[in-house]
């Protein structure tokens, strides 16, 4: 988890969601002392709890808000979108704290403190975000980096992530054009070097060099960068400053070497037991809330297709070190979808998709039977989809890397169905699995957590579903 909070895309991510959770701290404060500054007697009584109370409503808040993606590092939303995420999130969380209070009756706060701390932590909270959010795209306060090499593989900085979302962390102060490399970047971002690279890096007051020359062999100023080590300059390879700052592994960037020194692939015994623990505890627990749900879904599967038709659907799927496995769902398509035997991918408005299928596919209700996959230990709670073995045969052969994601458990939810639309072709095949390599690396406890609270949005709104 501290290797995965060191990184910078998450630290101002950190700041700004630990400042939010004080702001609906102080905001049940203030409505209370609102609420009964004319009644100090009662404002006594109400007070001797008032800080438990008021973990409890940030929290509850918080974790309403964070479910609908308000601390995505890389959200691409207008004001407005952002102002209509927090209202949604807030009235979540009122009717959360409304279940809270009726399974736990010593917390109740009442309805007006409730409703005035609402108001008071929507107004603070979206203030904040409007000025945290202009601070953080000023470039002043972000880290400076300079790129060393002009080419094909540093251009992928210019062109790859040149959105205001994508360079909230850090301010690209200029190339420097490696030896013998054909730049592609504009020559209005080209820093013709004089004196030292040092005297450079002193210049333009740099944080970070980034090496992405094409070439490196002999082409590295090695003494230069370790003069620049030095002065405390910090010097990082191109593919580890693209999966730390994006979220993804780009697969044009790698190679092998990287692979096996950069870290991560943390599969030590204690952190697959523990995640096995979470799986466990985590399938058991929404078996146990969710099989109401369940069996509404097998009843209007029965009512659509008739007596005699399977309500389940088991399939054939890759798991973890490229076994294969029988994964459960609830039937979405017709029984004659692939009579013929041939593996297709799903299409926007799929024919085949029935009625209360495509009720099901959008609300993800057809993937809940993978619950018993999970308790039986072939799937996890987060890692990997898994997919079709006709698929990964064919995929594993023009995509390299691609059989690195079957190193973990394949999950109910992922990193890259919070970071990539629905998969129906070889390129997004590809697209994905640069999300899939940056969980398989970076994988942990907390990791997980977050991914699994922002699956609620892709859940609540549909978004990829087919």
């Amino acid at each position: 988890m501290l290797r995965f909070l060191r990184q910078q895309f998450v630290r101002w991510l950190l700041l700004l969601g630990v400042s939010e959770f004080l702001l609906l701290a102080a905001a049940l404060n203030l409505a209370t002392y609102l609420r009964f500054f004319l009644s100090p007697d009662d404002l006594a009584t109400y007070a001797t709890a008032l800080p438990q109370r008021s973990l409890l409503f940030a929290g509850v808040v918080f974790v309403t808000m964070a479910a609908l993606g308000q601390y995505r590092a890389h959200l691409r939303s207008s004001w407005i979108g952002l102002v209509a995420r927090q209202a949604l999130g807030f009235g979540m969380g009122g009717l959360a704290l409304v279940v809270v209070f009726y399974l736990l009756p010593q917390a109740y706060l009442g309805r007006g403190v409730l409703g005035m701390a609402l108001l008071i932590g929507f107004v603070l909270l979206a203030a904040f975000r409007t000025l945290f959010m202009r601070l953080v795209e000023v470039d002043a306060f972000k880290r400076r980096v300079l790129i060393l090499g002009a080419g094909q593989r540093a251009g992928q900085i210019h062109t790859r992530m040149r959105r205001r979302a994508d360079r909230r962390g850090f301010f690209v102060v200029g190339y420097i054009r490696g030896c013998h490399e054909e730049s592609v970047v504009p020559d209005d971002y080209i820093l013709h070097r004089t004196g030292s690279l040092r005297d450079v890096c002193r210049r333009h007051q740099v944080d970070e060099i980034v090496v992405g020359v094409d070439d490196r062999r002999g082409n590295l100023p090695m003494d230069d960068l370790l003069d620049c080590r030095q002065a405390g300059v910090t010097v990082t390879d191109l593919t580890t400053f693209v999966e730390r700052e994006s979220g993804r592994v780009q697969l044009n960037l790698l190679d092998p070497s990287w692979l096996v020194f950069s870290g991560g692939f943390n599969a030590t015994p204690l952190n697959l037991m523990l995640k096995r623990g979470f799986d466990v505890l985590m399938a058991t627990t929404m078996t146990l809330l969710l099989w109401p749900l369940m069996l509404l879904t097998a009843l209007a599967i029965r009512l659509e297709s008739g007596k005699g038709q399977p309500i389940l659907y088991r399939q054939e799927r890759v798991g973890e070190h490229g076994r294969t496995f029988w994964l459960y769902k609830f039937r979405s398509m017709r029984t004659d979808a692939e009579m013929d035997g041939v593996a297709r991918w799903a299409t926007k408005n799929d024919d085949r998709v029935t009625r209360v299928g495509r009720v099901c596919r959008k609300l993800r209700f057809d993937e809940l039977p993978q619950l018993w996959n999970v308790l039986k230990g072939e799937m996890s709670i987060v890692g990997p989809r898994p997919e079709r073995p006709q698929f990964v045969a064919d995929l594993a052969t023009k995509i390299r890397y691609y059989g690195l994601r079957h190193s973990l458990k394949p999950g109910l939810a992922g990193w890259a169905q919070l970071s990539y639309p629905y998969g129906a072709s070889e390129e997004d095949a590809a697209e994905k699995l640069k999300y899939d390599l940056f969980y398989v690396k970076n994988h942990n406890m907390f990791l997980d957590l977050v991914i699994l609270v922002e699956t609620f949005e892709i859940v609540l709104f549909g978004r990829g579903a087919r």
